[in-house]
């Protein structure tokens, strides 16, 4: 065993497999590697030979002096009692983020939160947060890592925010485990983004065009349709004095984009979401066996905000009416699959709002046009929320009651509000000049 003093000079002059030990410090060293000459520390702890790597010999590393005092310093802590050799098998078990993030996913998200959001997290876990911070151990990440990433994203400030959200619940899920110690989340204070709101209400006018639409698209495409609806679209831009220079390309981007007729359960899915402000998950997957048409209502055994009534004015009892049954299937609106339901509505609805001039409305903006209808003829913004299933933030809307009387009226009176608009009431001017002869 060879001791003497340790310098760069002599560390750079080691061979393979060769260790030398300091003679000034004792159980400080140096072993070459293959390729790399690196600086230990030899010592017992608890009665067992422990040996801590320093680090490699090399600029931008560590030097012979720098490495010297480091294990002088490391034993000293050693002498004062503190345990570094459990405490570095710690720091190396400790998992990484991203398979933190997988444990999540498996244990918490799984048990807590819908399919929908599991599979959003899921996303944006592997899209954005991970990319960024997977490599870093979960207990070594801190509000300047968290930062930095918040910021990587200012471009995109709502997916910013709700990864900076999905992240801080990781956090916070970490310290209830026991990975992370309590209160060390490294995402609070970290300030959002600012966020404009996306909602796009609907005017009169625009939800005839689309029932107009939603009644052409039943039925396919021939060459005398097609003259019929460029005609109706250019009698429609001169009521609706749109710019000459402009009509042209507004007239040819409301075209039939397909000569066939789109599916019915698009259709049909597209005039239940209008006409009942549902979300979109809870038409495609309405079963008949929740729907009470005598009582004008289905009773959600789930949602997003858990079980609630969805309440069926006539226009959209008469849409079920007209809709076939499967027997092998309990869906409204059947799926391809065996058993499951209609899930490629997303296609049909950019043709049929394109038909309808409408090419920045997505389909949760008919949710937003049920309510706002309803606002503006009255009804008070408790029974819409009621009726939309949001969560109320004061204690006496939470523990209130909306009647299925009450709920029914309020639901049938907007119904038919929606449903007019989108039919055309008579001497309606937007569907008359709609009308195709």
């Amino acid at each position: 065993m060879t001791r003497k003093r340790l310098t760069s000079a002599g560390a750079e002059a080691m061979t393979p497999g060769e260790v030398v030990w300091d003679s000034e410090v004792r159980g400080f060293g140096a072993r070459r590697r293959a390729r790399d000459t690196v600086y230990l520390v030899k010592t017992r702890i608890g009665g067992q030979q422990r040996i801590l790597t320093i680090g490699r010999h090399g600029r931008g590393a560590w030097g012979a002096e720098a490495a010297r005092r480091e294990a002088q310093r490391l034993l000293g802590l050693i002498r004062d009692g503190k345990d570094l050799a459990t405490e570095r098998d710690e720091a190396k078990a400790a998992p990484t983020l991203a398979a933190f993030a997988s444990r999540y996913l498996e244990e918490y998200a799984e048990a807590h939160k819908k399919p929908r959001t599991r599979a959003e997290n899921a996303r944006m876990l592997k899209t954005h947060i991970l990319p960024a911070l997977g490599d870093m151990k979960l207990r070594d990440i801190g509000k300047a890592n968290v930062a930095k990433f918040h910021a990587s994203m200012r471009a995109q400030p709502v997916s910013g925010n709700r990864g900076l959200a999905l992240l801080s619940a990781v956090m916070g899920w970490a310290e209830k485990v026991g990975e992370r110690p309590d209160g060390s989340n490294p995402c609070r204070h970290v300030e959002r983004y600012p966020e404009k709101a996306r909602e796009r209400l609907l005017t009169p006018v625009e939800l005839a065009r689309l029932g107009e639409a939603l009644a052409r698209v039943a039925d396919e495409w021939t060459t005398e349709s097609k003259a019929d609806w460029r005609r109706a679209c250019r009698e429609q831009a001169e009521d609706d004095q749109i710019p000459l220079a402009k009509r042209a390309t507004w007239i040819a981007a409301r075209q039939p984009r397909r000569d066939t007729a789109e599916d019915w359960r698009a259709i049909a899915a597209i005039r239940l979401l209008a006409l009942t402000g549902a979300r979109l998950s809870e038409v495609l997957t309405l079963q008949w066996l929740w729907i009470d048409k005598a009582a004008g209502r289905a009773r959600l055994p789930d949602s997003k905000t858990g079980a609630k009534n969805l309440f069926l004015p006539p226009g959209a009892l008469d849409v079920l009416d007209a809709l076939p049954r499967l027997a092998s299937n309990p869906h409204v609106l059947f799926g391809d699959k065996v058993g499951g339901h209609f899930v490629g509505i997303q296609k049909p609805w950019q043709r049929i709002r394109a038909l309808a001039g409408l090419h920045d409305v997505r389909l949760h903006d008919l949710r937003h046009a049920y309510a706002s209808t309803a606002v503006a003829a009255g009804d008070s913004l408790f029974i819409v929320g009621r009726l939309l299933g949001h969560r109320q933030a004061s204690t006496t809307e939470r523990y209130s009651h909306l009647s299925p009387d009450q709920g029914r009226a309020a639901a049938d009176k907007n119904g038919e509000r929606i449903r007019a608009m989108m039919e055309g009431e008579p001497g309606n001017a937007a569907q008359r000049r709609l009308r195709l002869a």
